[in-house]
């Protein structure tokens, strides 16, 4: 036994020494794109190399992660060693013939030719094709995890693939039974009725229910808690203590749906330069303009919409203020509502106002559907407007506060997505015999499983890690980056899960199917992976490597 412990160490040592190579390559990179763009400031210049140390460095961070769940032993110690080794072999493929760029040495991985021989290896993989490994959550979480796995698998999963095959809306048994469980109110702080207590683990939960409510449905599970994540977040971040008191324990009950109207026809992740208006009135501001991408609108009674409200075009993110747009409850398949003059503190003397939604069909994540949102002279009261005064200018900042834990809870989602991907090939590769044997007994099928394994549980302990860093108060660019890792290997675990299904894969008979178009959304929404790795990561590793050389 003490002799197997020493070989795990061992095995758990070497992937680390490999994980460090990889980080130090990686701040080199990062040293690089500081020099070639300027601190940043340059980065359109050179975006193939930024987008790749994005990546690099986030796969790093990924690979950390799963070293220290490692070295509990065992299988986990199995799950980390092959999981870097994936890590670094990307990055390997990411310097090829671009050393000089990276400012590199031709051959600076050489030293890792054991390693990765050993952890790629056909042998490797595949041992880890049926061994997932346990989360190593804590009691209380364990606890939290089973109660969310038993509502999606009891309330969710039976009526998934009917919500997705009919573009369905999420049936309101589905809303309901997630409002007495509390799940709309897991970022909303106790006394406002939720069960956020400012400690370290208020993050940790909306992770752990967010996985388990995706894997049984991405669009009827676990995206429904994220709009009441992001909006909760920005009140309590900027919002009056009237807001705060109005409606924080509203969104907590389920009381009223969240959606979120920020993206604009013209204007994606460009959010600093947004063109829907907000002019002042008397007693309020009349919204002008058109919104897109905004998920669950019709079935919402609370819209966060972010506005310019100085019209002066030139101070970008700063002339932007975010507001609470209450609205009624409408049919999903479209709709028209109106505000005649003076009605709701209305000016008497504004024209009648609008607000028409066009739904928008996708090709997956389905239930909560998206619209287009043309805003006519519609009246919001100025106590909508998060922070009152002082609030003004300030959305850009509010809504980030928000974007950042719904960064992280789409990586929780992919997660959740992934899982049940692995769960659904492994069990078709028990099943399925293919020349008189069953599948989960060759080579490349068991090989696609132990990648699988790893990479999902690497992702999950990434997310757990994240959540502890943003409990404290810091995390912002690990959420970027397990949120631009995670959302393309979830896209790899999926199309893999659908191709160990054959044939039965592209039908739509099987969950996988939908799992598969579920997952390819995950990196363009909640900020595009190549906007996140540009405009967020890639520039932010610049400065920090252009501060270190010039401090």
């Amino acid at each position: 036994m003490q002799e197997e412990d020493g070989a795990q160490g061992g095995r758990l040592a070497e992937a680390e020494r490999a994980v460090d190579l990889a980080a130090r390559v990686a701040g080199q990179a990062a040293a690089a794109l500081a020099a070639l763009s300027d601190g940043g400031k340059r980065l359109d210049d050179c975006q193939v190399f930024a987008y790749d140390v994005a990546h690099a460095t986030a796969g790093v961070e990924t690979a950390r992660a799963a070293i220290s769940y490692g070295r509990h032993g065992g299988t986990e110690t199995a799950l980390a060693a092959v999981f870097a080794a994936d890590v670094v072999s990307d990055i390997v493929l990411r310097t090829v013939g671009r050393e000089e760029t990276w400012g590199l040495r031709s051959g600076w991985h050489g030293e890792l030719g054991a390693f990765l021989a050993r952890e790629r290896s056909a042998a490797a993989l595949a041992a880890l094709a049926e061994t997932p490994g346990p989360d190593h959550l804590v009691e209380d979480f364990e606890l939290v995890r089973d109660s969310f796995r038993r509502f999606a698998a009891e309330q969710i999963a039976p009526r998934a693939e009917g919500i997705h095959r009919e573009n369905a809306d999420v049936p309101e048994a589905i809303i309901s039974g997630l409002a007495d469980m509390g799940g709309f109110g897991l970022s909303v702080p106790e006394e406002y009725g939720g069960a956020a207590s400012g400690g370290e683990h208020d993050y940790l939960g909306m992770v752990v229910a967010t996985e388990e409510l995706s894997r049984a449905s991405l669009g009827a599970g676990g995206a429904l808690i994220t709009r009441p994540e992001i909006l909760s977040r920005a009140i309590v971040k900027g919002g009056t203590a009237a807001q705060r008191e109005r409606l924080l324990p509203r969104i907590a009950s389920g009381e009223v749906m969240v959606a979120v109207a920020v993206t604009e026809p013209d204007f994606g992740s460009d959010v600093a330069n947004l063109a829907v208006t907000a002019s002042r009135v008397h007693n309020g501001y009349l919204v002008n303009g058109v919104k897109t991408w905004c998920t669950f609108a019709a079935r919402s009674e609370v819209l966060m919409l972010l506005a310019r409200t100085d019209p002066d075009r030139s101070k970008g993110h700063r002339g932007l203020s975010l507001f609470v747009v209450e609205k009624p409850r409408t049919a999903s398949e479209g709709f028209v509502l109106e505000q005649p003059p003076g009605e709701s503190g209305r000016p008497e003397d504004a024209a009648a106002g609008r607000l028409e939604g066009r739904p928008i069909d996708t090709l997956g994540y389905r239930g909560m559907h998206s619209y287009e949102l043309a805003f006519e002279n519609w009246f919001v009261p100025e106590e909508n407007l998060i922070g009152g005064e002082e609030g003004k200018g300030r959305g850009f900042y509010l809504q980030m506060q928000g974007f950042e834990n719904g960064r992280l809870q789409t990586a929780a989602r992919a997660i959740g997505v992934m899982q049940a991907a692995y769960d659904a090939a492994l069990d078709y590769a028990r099943g399925r015999a293919v020349f008189g044997r069953p599948i989960i007994e060759y080579e490349l099928t068991r090989a696609k499983l132990g990648r699988m394994a790893a990479m999902t549980q690497a992702s999950r302990q990434m997310a757990y890690k994240v959540a502890a860093l943003m409990a404290a108060g810091e995390g912002s660019m690990e959420a970027s980056m397990v949120k631009a890792y995670v959302c393309r290997a979830a896209e790899w675990v999926s199309r893999e899960a659908m191709q160990i299904h054959g044939g039965m894969g592209y039908a739509e008979e099987f969950p996988v199917s939908r799992l598969f178009v579920d997952a390819r959304v995950l990196s363009i929404f909640e900020g595009a992976d190549e906007t996140l790795c540009l405009k967020v990561i890639a520039r932010r590793l610049a400065e920090q490597a252009q501060s270190l050389r010039t401090g």
